[in-house]
């Protein structure tokens, strides 16, 4: 049995030196579900589902939609116990990548099918992965107001008018690159201090693999 946790790492490897300068955010609230991997390349989000050989297919169509709605190609890993007929469960656009342990006990990493671009994926959601700090940072990159009494939302859809979507889809994954979750929290608490509201409540870090 190949389990998800031996598939991680090695597959980080393994995609880095496919696709060079990458990063990866686990664990990442997508719609309803939560992505196992975002993956973030330069100008492109991608969604990577795993399967283990202790997974089943169970949730995967609504995975799928969710996954669907945002990132701009999508991958699923399937271990060997899946990798028959795991192209059968997600779209054709989908890419499949299989995972079997060699002779040696190593992982290897086989792409049945690469990915093409998600017809699917909303803008409007790709904004919803940024944080207030980083809103404003790409507010302030393209020279607009700074709506500090107002929503998120209220300046996420404000961004969406104001940026061309090329434009804004290279900014929100530069944005995403750089994140720095410490650093984000001081500021996020910094805007709240201003506004007369509390510090936000302290939360588990989701874990960055970041490469170059």
């Amino acid at each position: 049995m190949i389990y998800d946790k031996d598939i991680r790492e090695p597959l980080f490897l393994f995609l880095e030196e496919k696709m060079g300068k990458v990063r990866f955010l686990e664990e990442k609230r997508t719609g309803s579900a939560i992505a196992d991997v975002m993956m973030i390349l330069p100008g492109m989000i991608c969604g990577i589902e795993i399967k283990s050989d202790a997974d089943s297919y169970t949730r995967l169509a609504g995975q799928v939609k969710n996954y669907d709605k945002v990132y701009d190609r999508n991958y699923i890993v399937a271990g060997t116990k899946h990798a028959q007929h795991v192209r059968e469960h997600v779209p054709e656009y989908w890419g499949v990548i299989t995972v079997e342990k060699g002779e040696d006990g190593e992982l290897d990493f086989y792409v049945l099918r690469e990915p093409a671009d998600n017809p699917n994926a909303e803008m409007r959601e790709k904004t919803a992965f940024l944080w207030r700090p980083e809103l404003a940072h790409i507010q302030e990159l393209n020279l607009m107001p700074k709506y500090k009494e107002k929503s998120k939302l209220f300046v996420r859809e404000k961004i969406l008018e104001y940026v061309p979507h090329d434009i804004l889809q290279k900014q929100i994954c530069d944005e995403l690159f750089e994140r720095d979750y410490d650093l984000l929290i001081r500021k996020i608490d910094s805007f709240r201090a201003e506004q007369g509201r509390p510090k936000r409540r302290k939360t588990r870090k989701r874990k960055a693999v970041k490469h170059k």
